[in-house]
């Protein structure tokens, strides 16, 4: 029997998106699938069939491209004829794109192979919002929803990905609408309920867009109590530890938020930021104690575990790991509803916030601490609820779809 040949493509194979689609890999290949992983740059893994194709040369012309001109996914042209040349030679029967922005790729090339060519079926995980705007991949902070009618002169051209010459949003966005659309063997797949709600507003709302939420080791992340993390760290056994993780701390993160939050905190209770940058974790106030990043998950794991309470602050995220590993280690956390981590958090394990001022997070705080003290609130309920957000989960959800007659009516 001739196996199923899947090809994920993606920027990277490290960080969270890389991942995902390392995971998928792994499950698929135990399926009996053919996979491979076509990437733009850093260190693959080492237990897949991985094809880096991006250096660092063309990587910096893209940056070029894109810094002076706003031009994100218009270099990278002799490196993406030689991704659509691996995919004639490979010729998949399914073709899965994660991120497609990210200094590696072509995306005008891309699309004319899979339109005019291509036969099989084409999935795209959607990881932000880059796919349907003209310029940024996150827009709730900037308050703009210039993406649902056509984008210009956009607020957020000084983020990623960022441009400090041209303003090209209009011009963007009327290039994707025409080469994102009408791709008749392509489903759309997104990890949240907002996201999904995101892109039926937009220029994509005419595919089959199916919600896959991402997915953790439930049994790696688990309740670890380690009271030498404490030591580590100078926090005091009496303290009560509101911890926040981040890749990076900004203020669309939630940063100033937490600085804020510290000035009224009562002294009963610890702030642990984890993700600071060096320069960050020096200007810190006196409560709150800064972790600088990790790549360690057994030290994160620790933390969450010694932890009281998950606060995320966060205005915009497509979905948020941080939130379900802490919650599968049994935190009870505290969200805004602003973009999908309020779709990740019911009542029985935290609370979402509409507002993010310093009194609606003591509020929540004191919420969570009464709870907790009458028992309504354990870490064992909490970590069963974020069961549901297992990697096992996400695999066999994507195989399901993988497998299945493309034309199903799926919900």
């Amino acid at each position: 029997m001739t196996k199923t040949k899947l090809i994920q493509i993606n920027t990277v194979c490290n960080t969270s998106t890389g991942h995902i689609m390392g995971d998928i890999a792994r499950g698929a290949n135990e399926a009996g699938f053919d996979t491979m992983i076509i990437y733009g740059r850093r260190m693959p893994f080492d237990d897949l069939n991985c094809v880096k194709v991006g250096n660092s040369a063309f990587f910096w012309l893209h940056v070029a491209l894109t810094t002076a001109f706003d031009l994100q996914g218009l270099g990278s042209i002799l490196i993406t004829r030689k991704i659509v040349n691996i995919l004639r030679r490979e010729n998949p029967d399914i073709i899965h794109l994660h991120n497609i922005h990210g200094y590696y790729l072509n995306y005008p090339i891309l699309f004319k192979y899979l339109r005019d060519e291509f036969k099989g079926r084409v999935f795209w995980t959607l990881h932000d919002c880059w796919a349907f705007t003209g310029h940024c991949a996150h827009y709730v902070a900037a308050g703009c929803d210039k993406w649902k009618t056509g984008c210009s002169h956009c607020p957020c051209k000084n983020e990623y990905p960022i441009s400090w010459g041209l303003d090209s949003s209009k011009g963007n966005y009327t290039r994707k609408k025409k080469l994102f659309s009408g791709i008749s063997n392509m489903t759309l797949i997104v990890p949240s309920d907002w996201l999904k709600s995101q892109v039926q507003e937009s220029f994509l709302k005419d595919y089959r867009t199916i919600v896959v939420n991402n997915g953790i080791d439930v049994k790696r992340f688990s309740y670890n109590k380690c009271e030498d993390i404490r030591a580590k760290y100078g926090i005091a056994e009496d303290k009560k530890i509101i911890l926040g993780v981040s890749s990076v701390w900004n203020r669309k993160k939630g940063f100033d938020d937490f600085i804020k939050l510290s000035e009224v905190l009562p002294d009963d209770y610890v702030i642990v930021l984890v993700g600071l940058s060096p320069s960050q974790k020096v200007t810190l106030p006196k409560n709150i104690v800064g972790v600088v990043k990790t790549a360690d998950q057994d030290e994160l794991i620790k933390l969450y575990s010694e932890a009281y309470i998950f606060m995320n602050p966060s205005l915009e995220e497509s979905f948020s790991l941080v939130t379900v590993e802490a919650m599968s280690c049994g935190l009870p956390a505290i969200v805004l509803d602003t973009s999908a981590v309020g779709d990740l958090v019911r009542p029985e394990v935290g609370v979402v916030l509409h507002e993010h001022e310093s009194e609606d997070y003591l509020n929540a705080i004191k919420h969570i601490d009464d709870k907790l003290k009458a028992g309504e609130y354990d870490r064992s309920s909490i970590s069963e609820y974020a069961g549901r957000y297992s990697k096992a989960s996400m695999i066999n959800s994507m195989l399901k779809i993988y497998n299945e007659n493309r034309d199903k009516d799926y919900e």
